[in-house]
């Protein structure tokens, strides 16, 4: 179905760095990146533009602009967020959603990869003493970093930092003026290569479900929907919150196929039971 198609990347950040090659490599696309395509109109991460819609509406939208612009009937693009790990709540987490669009055969398919491995932070700072220690955390300058007056202000603002001679003469330009500076980790793809990683995995992700058909009409994309709680506990066997099963869905015809036991397990430990470990 997408074998020798042209495929668009809706991006301004180079994602298709990471995303073009899995593609190529796993749907047999012809990926291609529109020029001057304004993607920082729906959000920028800094502050200037602020994101109005959820992430996969988001991706959607800049999926749709690309295909619009360029004609194409096949697109992908990516929307990351970054904040505190949805379970562990005291680890920084990038959460990385794929929307692909196939408008031509009527399919979309989102995919999300969640990945505590990232830079992601930000600090007040005074010294170069104290920049140094940050940037050094930040894996600086493999990774670009942002110096700014404070978190919310997007007027005084350097992006896209990336060598130890402009770090220390811009931030001491903002502590002249400011008596400190904010100093954060830039997540832009092109200057984040631990974001490019993660971006990659979300593609490959991608690229394997795309490769997965419905057994009842073949349509690509097959794949998990839904993940229903209630494994029993192995002790009390009271329904515990891990996964009992899978249910997989048709893009297309809506067929439907339930997994029992994904993780390979019958039985849930007791020390993950809410009655027996309350």
């Amino acid at each position: 179905m997408f074998e020798g198609r042209k495929l668009v990347i809706a991006t301004k950040h180079q994602k298709e760095v990471a995303i073009a090659p899995v593609l190529e490599a796993g749907l047999g696309v012809q990926c291609m990146v529109p020029a001057d395509l304004d993607t920082d109109s729906l959000g920028t991460f800094t502050g200037e533009v602020e994101r109005s819609d959820d992430p996969v509406t988001t991706a959607r939208k800049k999926c749709h602009l690309a295909l619009e612009v360029t004609g194409c009937d096949l697109g992908v693009a990516s929307e990351g967020s970054f904040g505190p790990h949805p379970s562990m709540f005291f680890i920084p987490a990038d959460d990385e959603i794929l929307v692909f669009v196939d408008s031509r055969n009527g399919l979309e398919l989102v995919v999300r990869e969640l990945s505590t491995q990232t830079n992601f932070a930000g600090a007040e700072i005074r010294s170069e003493n104290e920049l140094k220690e940050f940037a050094e955390r930040a894996l600086f300058p493999a990774h670009g970093l942002i110096l700014r007056k404070s978190p919310k202000d997007p007027e005084a603002i350097v992006k896209g930092i990336r060598d130890w001679s402009h770090l220390k003469s811009e931030f001491h330009a903002f502590l002249d003026q400011y008596g400190s500076a904010y100093v954060e980790t830039d997540m832009r793809a092109m200057h984040n290569p631990s974001r490019m990683k993660v971006i990659a995995d979300a593609a490959q992700k991608l690229t394997l479900r795309l490769r997965t058909t419905c057994p009842a009409c073949e349509t690509p994309g097959f794949g998990v929907s839904e993940a229903k709680k209630g494994l029993p506990c192995a002790l009390c066997q009271y329904p515990t919150r891990s996964v009992l099963s899978y249910i997989h869905t048709c893009l297309k015809c809506s067929y439907t196929k339930e997994e029992m036991f994904p993780k390979g397990i019958r039985e849930e430990d007791p020390m993950y039971c809410d009655v027996c470990n309350p």
